[in-house]
């Protein structure tokens, strides 16, 4: 594996790693990004018979699914499997000791 590679993957891990404490998390913390598209009927809908927080929550919801199953392709498309994942972290290992 050469240097460009290597560091290609680890920004990769890094990432999911995020990813992954981020949905770990029963928080509403992180960054806000705007605007974020959804279905105008199905927030319209949603806000008037459940009202603005239930929207809120709903949307936040339905990005943790997608965000889910977009770092579930990028794990595919970069390791496409645990014992992939497991070598490239022994070499990680390997290189911080040296």
């Amino acid at each position: 594996m050469d240097e460009e590679e290597f560091q290609n993957k680890y920004m990769h891990l890094k990432i999911l790693k995020n990813i992954q404490e981020y949905l770990k998390a029963d928080t509403n913390a992180g960054a806000a990004v705007y605007p974020i598209r959804v279905p105008e009927d199905l927030l319209y809908h949603f806000a008037k018979t459940e009202g603005p927080e239930s929207a809120d929550k709903l949307i936040h919801r339905i990005f943790k699914a997608g965000l889910s199953a977009w770092s579930e392709r990028m794990y595919q498309e970069v390791f496409g499997s645990q014992e992939n994942l497991e070598t490239f972290i022994e070499l990680l290992k390997k290189k911080n000791r040296e």
